[in-house]
């Protein structure tokens, strides 16, 4: 085997692995990053929410995703919706805000969060 070509194996085998890192850690971190953003944009809609999310993070996520998620934060207490009529049109649309039990678990979380190690210089 030359050392190309094993070079190629272990780039491959550390981009699979970093991939599952990632996937690992967006599912971990869904909740509280929406959490975040609907606190800072709030109220918000469920639509600007994941255009929130996508230019803070660069993370993609369903649409069945998003109202999954969305919803099990609603039934845990965290989220507030509230019905309003959407402007011109006067559909109903759903305004996302943080509860105040949300605002606690959010902070739980970030006193939770390691810092990133700096390296000495």
């Amino acid at each position: 085997m030359s050392e190309t070509s094993h070079q190629s194996e272990v780039d491959e085998w550390l981009s699979a692995r970093l991939a599952s890192w990632v996937e690992t850690y967006k599912k971990a971190m869904l909740a509280p990053v929406l959490l975040r953003l609907v606190e800072l944009h709030q109220p918000v809609g469920v639509a600007s929410l994941a255009q929130h999310l996508l230019s803070s993070t660069g993370w993609r996520i369903t649409e069945r995703g998003l109202y999954r998620t969305i919803r099990r934060l609603q039934d845990e207490g965290f989220l507030t919706i509230a019905e309003v009529d959407a402007p011109r049109t006067g559909a109903k649309r759903k305004d996302l805000a943080l509860s105040e039990l949300g605002a606690r678990f959010l902070a739980g979380v970030e006193g939770a969060a390691v810092d990133w190690p700096v390296r000495d210089r």
